[in-house]
């Protein structure tokens, strides 16, 4: 996770930033990635991938049928734990020079065909991106950079049907601002001082 949209600011929560972080699952379990000193950069911690993984599991055993966008790559740890466990297509959206040539590095080094990586701005790339292209987006930008907000209505369309959004915050997401978003908590728990949740469209 990157901003991607924009610097992050030096408010807000701060989690202490470890070296490296590990694929949890799937072909390339055990896979180091490592953590540059980069701005705003805060990976998903693992207990909240793990979780995150199982969900998806349940919800969407199909797993070699999903197409994901990961939209503040960062780390590219959500992505290609999902490419890992044999998703058919995964996009990594990412701005910064140095976590790009890490994850252009650690895509080579996997051999990973069926990701994705592109340079640009979070939103912008979003806004660009076919209506309908994917079955889970990963949304996880700086806590206090003002992004899940429009990053969520920015890749609503990109939701094929039945599709999820993962997104993380250092606050829960209520019932009462998703449906305000059109949308549903179906999941939600806390890693220490991160809140990840999965929301889908609502059904009219």
């Amino acid at each position: 996770m990157t901003s991607g949209a924009g610097p992050a600011r030096s408010r807000g929560v701060r989690l202490a930033r470890p070296r490296q972080v590990r694929i949890i699952g799937g072909a390339w379990r055990r896979t180091p990635i490592p953590v540059a000193e980069a701005p705003g950069l805060r990976p998903s911690p693992d207990r909240a991938r793990e979780t995150l993984f199982n969900w998806l599991a349940h919800l969407r055993p199909d797993v070699a049928a999903l197409r994901g966008l990961d939209l503040f790559a960062g780390t590219g740890a959500l992505g290609f734990e999902l490419a890992s466990r044999g998703a058919a297509r995964v996009v990594l959206v990412e701005r910064h020079p140095q976590l790009l040539r890490q994850l252009r590095a650690l895509q080579a080094k996997l051999g990973a065909t069926r990701v994705e990586i592109v340079a640009g701005d979070a939103l912008a790339v979003a806004a660009g991106l076919p209506r309908g292209e994917f079955d889970i987006v990963f949304l996880d930008p700086p806590f206090d950079a003002g992004l899940l907000r429009p990053a969520i209505g920015a890749v609503r369309p990109l939701l094929a049907e039945g599709g999820l959004i993962y997104a993380e915050s250092d606050a829960l997401v209520t019932g009462a601002d998703a449906t305000a978003r059109g949308l549903e908590v179906v999941r939600s728990a806390r890693a220490g001082k991160v809140c990840f949740h999965l929301l889908q469209l609502r059904i009219a």
